[in-house]
């Protein structure tokens, strides 16, 4: 997902998003752990994705609060 998209979504979708993603990146973790991950690239894909939403999030939450 990328920057632009992430900005798009609402408050609610992001936190749906967010919630989605950190389960997909236990479950990569879990697998990676077990020699078993298919796709070694989405592991990196996740992990900046969550970085991309929490950071939409924080700017958001600073925007709110001035």
């Amino acid at each position: 997902m990328k920057a632009s998209e992430v900005k798009l979504l609402s408050d609610d979708q992001l936190k749906d998003e967010l919630l989605k993603l950190k389960k997909e990146q236990f479950n990569l973790r879990f697998q990676k752990a077990v020699g078993q991950v298919e796709n070694t690239a989405r592991v990196r894909e996740v992990r900046r994705t969550v970085a991309r939403i929490l950071t939409a999030q924080r700017q958001r939450a600073k925007t709110a609060a001035k």
